[in-house]
């Protein structure tokens, strides 16, 4: 299935894309010369890559959800919520951490979840952050971004698919895939 063309206004990823471009950040956060203890991903957009990470980097995954994007199919931003706890499977968060999101749009999320680190966790040392891609509409720069966008496009992601789709479609929807 081919993809929209790509123009100021709206930016379309495939699932390879979406992949290269997670493995071209974990390169750049590796040749940064710059050492983590954790990796720390916003629920929902950072658990892929938040995943990848953990794996290439072999240290442990933390995971916070954070929400802003649910109005209208997760289109329109409302009041930002942060999870009350971060889940991890041993431990807490401390020492020097990555802190991982697909995107970074208006900067709020990523200003007020770094806030409620430096805050809440006394343990944690450095906090850097890293995205796939800076919004130029940002008020804050990540410390890592693979893509700069001067034009603010909307992103689609490959998984906005599932965004529509419920449990009562899937097998209409499995059969269509398997016509194409």
């Amino acid at each position: 299935m081919s993809l929209p063309v790509s123009n100021e206004k709206d930016l379309w990823v495939s699932w390879d894309d979406y992949h290269r471009a997670i493995e071209r950040l974990a390169m750049m956060v590796h040749d940064s010369g710059w050492k983590f203890d954790q990796v720390l991903c916003l629920a929902r957009g950072g658990l892929r890559p938040g995943d990848v990470f953990s794996r290439i980097f072999d240290v442990p995954l933390a995971i916070l959800s954070t929400s802003s994007y649910r109005e209208e199919t997760g289109t329109k931003r409302g009041d930002l919520d942060i999870g009350k706890f971060i889940t991890m499977t041993r431990g807490s968060l401390g020492g020097r951490v990555l802190l991982l999101d697909d995107l970074v749009d208006s900067g709020v999320t990523l200003e007020k979840v770094q806030h409620h680190l430096k805050t809440n966790f006394p343990a944690v040392i450095e906090v850097k952050s890293a995205v796939i891609w800076c919004k130029a509409c940002s008020s804050i720069r990540p410390d890592f971004y693979l893509d700069y966008l001067e034009s603010n496009p909307w992103i689609h992601q490959p998984f906005e698919e599932y965004d529509g789709l419920r449990a009562h479609q899937l097998h209409a929807w499995l059969k269509k895939g398997e016509q194409q």
